[in-house]
């Protein structure tokens, strides 16, 4: 019998796992600007450009649940989750593959319906389906995704790359996607005996799309571009804002301060978590799958930045020894935490 210490995942968390598995690997082609490590790998692709690629796999019961989620809302949202890596670099994506993992319980007019969802996200981003793969699966449906995208090498913007002082800066508003599923799974219990369920869903639209069909913010990443303004570092909020805030912080080997007042909640996130008796500032936090981008600049942008109209300042990066807090109304700080995260 074997002596050997068994680790088990969750004492590491997903970053620390990632990070276990990854130490060894360093990059041996001078052609890999970077490997491993922020949201998307980044190639050189001549003197001054750069291709980014990324990938994404959607596991059926665990990234979906088919019981309430269509088909086509799913393929619009892998090509979103793919292609907002690619954002996060300040990259403007190109190309998708898309490979399968197909159960026997799925017909040809399912799997067209979800590929209808793809074609329509691809339509809209400027993106080209050019291959991918179809295999069987004993365990539902699973979808992997591949993102390719190209910027200019200088534009590529790294979670490494905040300093001292940066304007933290966030796109749109955090927490709906998380409630938009807790309305759903509340209804999917509440329905799950009933012969001709009819789901009350009124007045919570919105946050049904903010998790059904994200968007993935190419306007941002365009209208940075036209004003000239550069950010220092970028990621994509999928798994909380204090997530990826620690991520920024970890990179860039910084501290921050994020203002709780400062934080954009739709009204509807608020007042869905009031009724569930949630915190509409934890689903914020923590709740993933807003797919808005984050990004750092310097101070002396702040009035271009105010001029997008497009984001919100939430807060400003400090040094590296003054820990990552959100500091309340009253001037109380609570040490950012996040689930998956190990610091």
């Amino acid at each position: 019998m074997s002596d050997k210490k068994r680790t088990e995942i969750a004492e590491l968390g997903e970053f620390g796992l990632i990070d276990h598995l990854t130490e060894g690997f360093q990059p041996k082609n001078k052609s890999t600007l970077k490997g491993v490590g922020d949201d998307a790998a980044v190639i050189a692709a001549g003197r001054d450009d750069a291709v980014v690629v990324t990938t994404d796999t959607l596991l059926e019961g665990i990234d979906f649940d088919l019981t309430y989620f269509p088909l086509k809302h799913l393929g619009y949202k892998a090509v979103t989750v793919g292609v907002s890596d690619v954002l996060a670099m300040n990259a403007l994506p190109e190309q998708i593959t898309i490979s399968l993992g197909v159960s026997s319980k799925m017909s040809v007019e399912a799997l067209k319906d979800l590929y209808e969802g793809i074609e329509f996200a691809c339509s809209e981003l400027g993106v080209d389906l050019v291959g991918g793969d179809t295999s069987a699966s004993m365990t539902g449906l699973v979808i992997n995704i591949t993102a390719i995208g190209r910027a200019k090498r200088k534009a590529i913007a790294y979670r490494s790359g905040a300093q001292f002082n940066d304007l933290i800066c966030i796109t749109g508003n955090l927490g709906a996607a998380y409630m938009g599923l807790q309305l759903l799974e509340r209804e999917k219990r509440v329905l799950r005996d009933v012969e001709n369920p009819e789901p009350q869903f009124g007045g919570y639209e919105y946050l049904l799309q903010r998790y059904l069909k994200p968007r993935a913010r190419k306007d941002i990443i365009e209208a940075l571009a036209e004003e000239n303004i550069a950010p220092t570092s970028m990621i994509d909020i999928s798994d909380g804002l204090a997530s990826e805030v620690l991520q920024i912080c970890k990179s860039s080997k910084c501290g921050a301060r994020i203002y709780l007042d400062r934080m954009p909640i739709a009204k509807q996130t608020t007042a869905l978590a009031e009724e569930m008796h949630l915190d509409p500032v934890v689903a914020a936090l923590n709740g993933g799958e807003d797919y808005e981008l984050m990004f750092t600049v310097p101070l002396a942008m702040q009035e271009q930045v105010m001029r997008l109209g497009l984001v919100d300042i939430i807060g400003h990066i400090t040094r590296e020894t003054t820990g990552a807090y959100l500091v309340t109304p009253d001037g109380s700080d609570i040490k950012l935490r996040a689930q998956g995260f190990k610091e």
